[in-house]
């Protein structure tokens, strides 16, 4: 695969960060992910506008391990459901992979917004994706990582191409891979009770992502509705470990027996019986005429929103704290004191559920920033940060095993910028007095483990 320039170096060559920035123009960042941060560039010489990730070394062992790995797996690749690779660049301090941009939204949203949706629209997004893992265990690569989440339309114009994306996680079969990763939900038996695993987890995670988009339903849940994430992701094993799942009654009434069938084959709990991607390619639900026309949309929708209510609660909750900072902010240029109390005021006064915990600290922040505030939910963190925070913290008391102790705490940077799912609000004027304010939301919804 041609690059505008040499990805990776032997030795220990790096690129300077002006090798990316004459070819490219960085754009915002509009995303933080677990691992990357993401944004737009535009590529100087052609104006054409593609997608970056950006890894900072500095965040540790894993932060590296996963991005060489994305490097890797997407300069083999090439297949029109998975995001091609167009350059990548290691400096000193950071990764940097460029991708293409991918535009039409995710699987999901597409659906909700949809009049008529019917089991050939699932078959069509399915058989695209068993495409795409057919093509990936042809190489032997194990993706890891499949969810509904990692599923996105190529062109908001032409919702006919659904493309892959996230290989940080993806792996060569060399041998039985045994280090469990993924998200829980979707995480096959074998990895759930710690054997070893290949390419049959992929389909396993196919079987999932097919089950929700014919009922809107997971698979495997927790009825208790469990606030302990623990205790949560424990009651979500034991159920697939067992193969507990149902065709539950009135939401998989209207569903063919030829979906059904191809849901338990995918999700056949001994993975040496688990039907390969490409055998599921000419199943009769996705290469004959199994696959009914009747229209979904009401059941599945209702239950999307039931389901992952909480992600779409905290979409408008985001978009909600958004006008309040806006609002703060033109108190603060007008002139009124932005007091701490007033911040936190305004905060409680959007934020009333679920009950959230404040870690106020006593703060000194620069003339360029103006509020950090870091919002955890569903299956990311949301990060609200204008410019950078420099915050100047002194002595805090904290509760210990050994008694009251006071923890000193010096001057530390905040880099994260995110505000999820619009672009990030910019900024431009100051605020005279605000304090740094954390609010850690708990959701007991998809969370990335073991990485």
């Amino acid at each position: 695969m041609p690059f505008g320039c040499l990805a990776l170096r032997d030795g220990r060559t790096y690129h300077s960060l002006s090798d990316v920035t004459d070819k490219y123009e960085i754009g915002q960042v509009l995303k933080a992910k677990e691992f990357c941060e993401l944004c737009l560039v535009k590529e100087r010489q052609t104006d054409k506008v593609y997608a970056c990730k950006k890894f900072l070394k500095k965040d540790g062992r894993k932060v590296r391990k996963a991005a060489k790995n994305e490097i890797m797996i997407l300069k083999m690749v090439n297949h029109p459901n998975i995001l091609k690779l167009i350059d990548a660049f290691e400096t000193r301090k950071e990764f940097y992979i460029i991708q293409e941009l991918a535009t039409g939204g995710d699987v999901f949203d597409w659906i909700l917004d949809q009049g008529n949706y019917t089991e050939r629209d699932a078959a069509n997004v399915i058989r695209q994706v068993l495409e795409a893992v057919a093509y990936l265990h042809s190489l032997n690569i194990v993706h890891r990582n499949l969810k509904l989440e990692n599923l996105m339309y190529y062109t908001e114009n032409n919702h006919n191409k659904v493309v892959l994306r996230d290989f940080y996680l993806s792996r060569f079969e060399n041998g039985s891979i045994t280090e469990p990763c993924g998200t829980p939900e979707y995480l096959a038996p074998e990895v759930v009770a710690r054997h070893r695993y290949g390419r049959p987890v992929d389909c396993w995670a196919v079987g999932v992502i097919m089950y929700m988009l014919l009922s809107g339903n997971p698979p495997f849940y927790d009825e208790t509705e469990e606030e302990n994430t623990d205790m949560h992701n424990r009651i979500i094993f034991c159920r697939i470990v067992a193969g507990d799942f149902e065709f539950d009654s009135p939401y998989w009434d209207d569903i063919s027996p030829a979906a059904k069938e191809l849901v338990c084959r995918l999700m056949e709990v001994d993975q040496m019986l688990r039907i390969t991607a490409q055998d599921a390619l000419w199943h009769e639900w996705i290469a004959g005429n199994g696959a009914s026309e009747k229209n979904l949309k009401d059941g599945v929708c209702a239950q999307f929103e039931k389901n992952f209510a909480k992600a779409k609660w905290r979409v408008r909750r985001v978009c909600t704290l958004k006008n309040q900072l806006l609002y703060l902010l033109l108190l603060s240029i007008s002139g009124k004191p932005i007091t701490p109390g007033t911040t936190h005021t305004v905060l409680d006064r959007v934020l009333l559920s679920p009950p959230l915990s404040q870690t106020k600290l006593q703060t000194k922040v620069s003339s360029k920033c103006h509020m950090y505030v870091c919002m955890k939910s569903y299956c990311m963190s949301v990060y609200l940060c204008v410019h950078r925070i420099r915050v100047s913290v002194g002595q805090r008391e904290r509760q210990s095993d050994r008694g009251r102790q006071t923890e000193k705490r010096g001057s530390f940077y905040h880099y994260m910028i995110d505000c999820v799912p619009d672009p990030l609000v910019q900024f431009t004027s100051c605020f005279n007095q605000i304090s740094s304010t954390f609010i850690n939301y708990t959701y007991i919804k998809s969370k990335p483990f073991l990485h």
